[in-house]
C-alpha cells in the first residue's frame, strides 16, 4: 500500500476529528458520559479502518466524519432541547450518600462497589466517609461531595488554632467482609474489633455495611 496515500489520510483524518470535535464543543473532551464515549470510539474506528482500506479515499473518510458528526450534533441538540431526551442519553445523577448514610441499592443499580466509592470520594481530597452528608454519581461518572458542617470551611487556621497531625483512617468492614490487611496495618485485632461491635449490638460481620476506624475518633459504623 502506497505509503504517501497513508501518510496524506492520516493528515486528512487528524485535522477532520479535530475540526469535528472544535464544532461538537468542550464537553466531547471533559465531561464524558456513556454516549460521548462510545461516540468518540466509534468516530476514531472509523478514521482509522478508512485509512488501511485501499478503497477508500480521502472524500469517504471526510464523508465518513462528516455524517457521524452531523449525527452526534443532532443528539446533543435534541439533549439540550429535551429533559426527557437528554436523561435518556446521558443519564441522569445519582445520590449514593444521604444525610451521611451510604445508600446501598443505589451503588448497587449503579455497578458501584464500596471500594470504587472510595476511589471517588478520596479523589476529591476526602479520606473518611463519615465527614460526608451527600454525595453524588455525577453521570460523567465522577462524584461530587457536600461535608458534613463540622467538617466544612472556615478552617482552623482562620481562628489561629493549633491543629492536630492529620491521621488516615481505615477501612475495617465493607460489605460484610472482614479487610484483615487495613486491621493489621492499624494495628487491631479481630477480637478487638467483635468486642467494639457488640458494644453497638452487632454481633455479625454480615451486619455491617460499612466499618472504618480512625485514631481519636474510634470506630464508625453503618449497618447493612
Amino acid at each position: 500500500m502506497d505509503m504517501f496515500k497513508i501518510a496524506v489520510e492520516l493528515v486528512v483524518g487528524f485535522f477532520g476529528l479535530f475540526v469535528m470535535s472544535r464544532l461538537l464543543g468542550k464537553t466531547q473532551i471533559t465531561q464524558i458520559t456513556t454516549f460521548d464515549f462510545i461516540s468518540a470510539l466509534v468516530l476514531g474506528e472509523l478514521v482509522g479502518n478508512a485509512v488501511y482500506d485501499e478503497d477508500i479515499g480521502i472524500a469517504d473518510i471526510l464523508f465518513a466524519i462528516a455524517i457521524w458528526g452531523i449525527l452526534i450534533f443532532i443528539i446533543e441538540w435534541f439533549t439540550q432541547k429535551s429533559n426527557k431526551a437528554r436523561i435518556l442519553m446521558e443519564g441522569s445523577p445519582t445520590i449514593v450518600i444521604r444525610n451521611g448514610n451510604i445508600l446501598k441499592d443505589q451503588l448497587k443499580k449503579e455497578k458501584l462497589d464500596l471500594n470504587q466509592l472510595q476511589h471517588l470520594i478520596r479523589s476529591k481530597g476526602t479520606f473518611s466517609m463519615r465527614e460526608i452528608e451527600f454525595a453524588i454519581l455525577e453521570t460523567d461518572g465522577s462524584v461530587s461531595i457536600l461535608k458534613k458542617h463540622q467538617y466544612e470551611m472556615p478552617v482552623r487556621s482562620d481562628f489561629s488554632m493549633d491543629g492536630t497531625e492529620p491521621v488516615l483512617p481505615y477501612s475495617l468492614i465493607l460489605d460484610g467482609s472482614v479487610q484483615r490487611d487495613n486491621l493489621a496495618e492499624a494495628g487491631l485485632t479481630e477480637e478487638w474489633l467483635a468486642t467494639e461491635l457488640s458494644v453497638q449490638h452487632i454481633h455479625s460481620y454480615k451486619h455491617v455495611l460499612y466499618a472504618e476506624w480512625r485514631k481519636g475518633d474510634g470506630l464508625f459504623v453503618q449497618k447493612k
